[in-house]
């Protein structure tokens, strides 16, 4: 049996979910292109120090 607690929460939860996205907007094409930049960057920067760490333990010997 469900208890009365947990349907008031969820009801709240899908309340508060439509509100958020009836407030919501696309972005414009100035605010999609700096979000993918910065994204772009991101993942780069993260392969950079994934492989620049990779090349520590491959000097040091750790690695194959």
């Amino acid at each position: 049996m469900c208890c009365n607690g947990e349907i008031m929460g969820l009801k709240n939860f899908i309340k508060n979910c439509t509100r958020v996205l009836k407030v919501t907007r696309r972005p414009t094409r100035e605010e999609y292109l700096a979000a993918s930049k910065i994204t772009g960057l991101g993942i780069i920067l993260i392969g950079i120090i994934g492989f620049v760490i990779f090349l520590i333990f491959h000097f040091v010997g750790i690695f194959g």
